[in-house]
């Protein structure tokens, strides 16, 4: 990482936490609700919308209850190259 990090690793995760919590209030589906569809227990789920920390199969499964999952099946997937030379080694 040479460039600038203009946000911490704990913002990105607290604003991607805010953007779950957003739509689960738009399904009308308490955490409560949330944490029975899914699996994952309630402890978790309040701190994952508070603090924004989660295990990544936890994620995954709450994304799951809300029908978001394509958004987590899409993480990474067209990752554009930094150099030439990552082109190179990964066509070898």
């Amino acid at each position: 990482m040479n460039e600038l990090t203009w946000e911490t690793a704990d913002e990105i995760a607290l604003a991607l936490a805010k953007r779950v919590q957003k739509i689960r209030r738009r399904r009308k589906i308490s955490q409560e609700a949330l944490s029975s569809k899914c699996g994952v227990s309630l402890g978790s789920v309040k701190r994952f919308e508070t603090t924004g920390l989660i295990a990544f199969l936890s994620l995954v499964k709450i994304a799951m209850a809300l029908d978001i999952s394509d958004e987590i099946k899409e993480l990474f997937k067209e990752v554009p190259y930094l150099t030439i030379e990552e082109v190179i080694r990964e066509n070898r």
